[in-house]
């Protein structure tokens, strides 16, 4: 574990010099492909740091920010889009934490006439998120900028008591994983999908937490109360992950569109941005199971099992066939809210529990990280023990 720690510092501060170099570029090369070539390099680096880890809570998050987040950020920045792209440039101070941390990507505010010092790196505290479920609703975000406004920081707490529950939750989970051989299989997936949600929550609140106390300003958390669903639009769109979802659409999404929108019009055009979206997400997902997966630091052979490729591509027509019902009832006729919200967490739960869970199972991602949680258990058993000892001889001398 000591040299996975390491591996972790070694991986981390090697992105953030990556990160200071390609600040560094946007401020020589303008914007294009001569930008993208010279970025090219700090791509293919974050896109290899991931395989100098192996466990599942230090390798699994840096996979996914690395190897997913940061890359798609930086393709943007190439071409003078994305967070990471503003006028004047963001300052380094604040470009390399945007980078590399899944946090909501910010648009600066106007600068006000008698305020002239207000620099958009001093005011980081206005941002805009365009969901998927605004995406298919072609809503246009500069018209509404105060839905998706955010302000100085607040006194509310990711750490709220909901959270505080869940984590108590999972420190109930883990002991049961013992007995899974008493389960039925369906139970052990549905246990796992609460470790799973329960960890991705954990670490997002700890990273909401260390921005918002850093750059003193409010973040909106990764997820949104997804069991409250009432629609694939509104799981989508509005709770699950929703940093994905603003990568997602300068990235995927909007080129899409774009295309389509000459050979099937502007009504239907989302519809092939959306099937496209969920089609990247789920490669993207393959490779991060790649990283997970693997025992040892070095290269393995890629066998994809493409059940989360199946389990997005399945979401994605489903989504699209939600919003093309949508526009053609043009609102005249709906579900009542609860048999909604008893369809859409039904239907999420189900094709989890089919198509996504079991490929984390055969990449032993449970397992690993038992066995991680376990051995830290230890580590804290055992310095406490120091602790306790080193007290009561200070006490008795």
């Amino acid at each position: 574990m000591e040299g996975e720690i390491n591996n972790f510092i070694m991986v981390w501060t090697i992105a953030a010099v990556t990160m200071c170099y390609s600040h560094m570029i946007g401020k020589f090369i303008p914007q294009g492909k001569a930008r993208l070539l010279a970025i090219f390099p700090a791509i293919l680096i974050l896109l290899l740091l991931p395989l100098k880890l192996t466990s599942i809570h230090l390798g699994g998050p840096t996979s996914f920010i690395l190897g997913w987040l940061s890359t798609f950020k930086l393709l943007l920045f190439a071409l003078g889009k994305g967070p990471l792209s503003s006028n004047p440039p963001l300052s380094l101070s604040h470009f390399v934490p945007l980078s590399l941390l899944p946090i909501k990507l910010f648009q600066q505010q106007k600068q006000h006439p008698s305020n002239p010092s207000n620099t958009p790196n001093d005011q980081l505290v206005q941002c805009t998120k365009l969901s998927r479920d605004d995406l298919a609703n072609k809503e246009d975000v500069s018209k509404n900028p105060d839905k998706y406004q955010i302000t100085k920081k607040g006194n509310k707490s990711p750490l709220n008591y909901a959270f505080a529950t869940m984590v108590i939750v999972l420190a109930f989970l883990i002991p049961l994983y013992a007995k899974k051989e008493n389960f039925h299989p369906k139970f052990t997936l549905f246990l796992y999908s609460l470790h799973m949600y329960i960890g991705l929550e954990f670490i997002f609140a700890l990273i909401t937490l260390f921005t918002r106390k850093v750059m003193d300003i409010e973040i909106e958390p990764q997820f949104n109360e997804p069991y409250l669903s009432t629609s694939l639009q509104d799981f989508w769109g509005r709770r699950w992950n929703l940093m994905v979802n603003r990568i997602l659409h300068p990235t995927v999404y909007s080129p899409v569109v774009s295309v389509c929108t000459r050979f099937i019009g502007r009504r239907w055009a989302p519809l092939s941005g959306i099937l496209a979206t969920f089609a990247v997400s789920g490669v993207m997902h393959e490779l991060i199971f790649y990283y997970i997966k693997r025992e040892k630091r070095t290269w393995e052979a890629w066998e994809p099992s493409w059940d989360s490729m199946c389990f997005f591509l399945l979401h994605g027509v489903c989504l699209a066939v939600e919003v093309a019902i949508k526009k053609s009832l043009k609102g005249r006729w709906q579900l009542p809210r609860l048999l909604s919200w008893l369809l859409t967490v039904v239907f999420v739960i189900y094709t989890a529990l089919w198509l996504f869970v079991p490929a984390l199972v055969r990449c032993h991602v449970y397992e690993k990280g038992s066995r991680e949680l376990n051995a830290l258990n230890e580590i804290v058993k055992d310095i406490y023990a120091v602790l306790r000892f080193a007290s009561f001889h200070v006490a008795s001398g």
